[in-house]
């Protein structure tokens, strides 16, 4: 069967399970989806997940953006039958013993961890968090890299090159950094208070180098920055339009956060959160594990994306990658990613949203 041509929208959205259902598929085909983010309740296994996104892929021309939180440690939604991520503290652990070793271990975790997903049909890793390490922030703790804002730098370009080289582009969160604040967005809306300058000298510096090597997609705090503008920094044209695509010169493309969390309320109901999202400046809006929030956009929200996001868009689709796991296990270079990456990584348990 023909995939039918419908252009592709700015909402992100979940499916219910391990297959496609007819509302799945409704909602699919809507010309306000763009993209589909997948969460454990998804994977069953390697052979299920292929099966699914090959499914979801053959719906649309152009295809789908198939999307995960895959970036280890307490984040990681595929396990069984995928290498076990280690979180990206213990890269900091590693700088901290031998930076050069730290680099090509980034490197190798990059590649075995894209590697995996574009070989099982997912385009993008929600990853890597650029978050400094303040000390202060339980809902980033050690999925941060490092407290070096240069440290993060060079071991997040490591591990994006390690993507590039499977296939994969990298998306940069939570800009311009959740790390300094207590309050997790994903129940409250925190503040931070600190001036632009203080931001701009400790954590746009992991940016502003991603940035340069060509980091595909950035994703913004649900976090307001008074000092800076009093809307939160994915609702925020100061910080979206004059300083990522301005001062930084970014010009990939631009996720919200979840608009179901709750920090998100303050720009009101789901339709309005999507309407502030995308004029601040996001090329793309996720709106997650609520069908109705869902619904209720589709009724009554009209948007076409503009030409300059479909094109962004197109450039975070997967590129060419091992056929299936079978094909992935026999190549050389994957092999030897997983020997470096031995004896590294501790375990614990997933958070519920990017």
């Amino acid at each position: 069967m023909t995939a039918k041509t419908i252009a592709l929208g700015p909402v992100m959205l979940d499916v219910a399970g391990i297959e496609l259902n007819a509302e799945d598929r409704k909602r699919l085909m809507h010309p306000l989806t763009g993209g589909v983010i997948l969460f454990s309740r998804n994977y069953a296994g390697p052979e299920q997940l292929a099966q699914l996104t090959g499914a979801i892929h053959a719906l649309r021309s152009p295809p789908l953006v198939i999307t995960v939180d895959h970036e280890g440690g307490r984040v990681q939604r595929f396990r069984d039958g995928f290498t076990v991520i280690p979180p990206m503290r213990e890269l900091g652990q590693a700088w901290d013993a031998n930076p050069q070793h730290a680099r090509q271990l980034a490197h190798e975790v990059g590649f075995v961890l894209a590697a995996e997903l574009r070989a099982h049909g997912v385009d993008l890793s929600l990853a890597p968090v650029l978050d400094v390490d303040h000390g202060a922030s339980s809902v980033i703790g050690n999925r941060a890299f490092h407290s070096d804002p240069r440290a993060i730098a060079e071991l997040a370009r490591a591990l994006v090159q390690g993507f590039k080289q499977a296939g994969m582009s990298g998306v940069g969160k939570h800009f311009p950094g959740h790390g300094h604040v207590r309050a997790d967005s994903h129940l409250e809306m925190p503040v931070d208070e600190r001036s632009y300058a203080e931001i701009e000298a400790a954590d746009l510096v992991p940016f502003r180098r991603l940035i340069d090597m060509g980091l595909g997609g950035i994703m913004p705090a649900h976090v307001i920055y008074p000092e800076v503008d009093s809307r939160p920094a994915g609702f925020s044209p100061v910080w979206l339009k004059q300083v990522l695509r301005g001062t930084l010169g970014f010009d990939g493309l631009v996720f919200s956060d979840d608009l179901s969390m709750e920090a998100a309320g303050v720009a009101g109901g789901v339709t309005e959160r999507a309407q502030a999202a995308l004029a601040a400046g996001c090329d793309m809006v996720l709106v997650c594990n609520d069908p109705q929030a869902v619904e209720e956009l589709y009724r009554d929200f009209s948007y076409a994306m503009p030409a300059v996001s479909l094109a962004r868009l197109a450039r975070v689709h997967g590129r060419a990658h091992a056929e299936n796991l079978v094909k992935l296990r026999e190549d050389a270079r994957y092999a030897q990613a997983l020997h470096a990456m031995a004896g590294i990584g501790a375990r614990d348990g997933e958070l519920p949203l990017s």
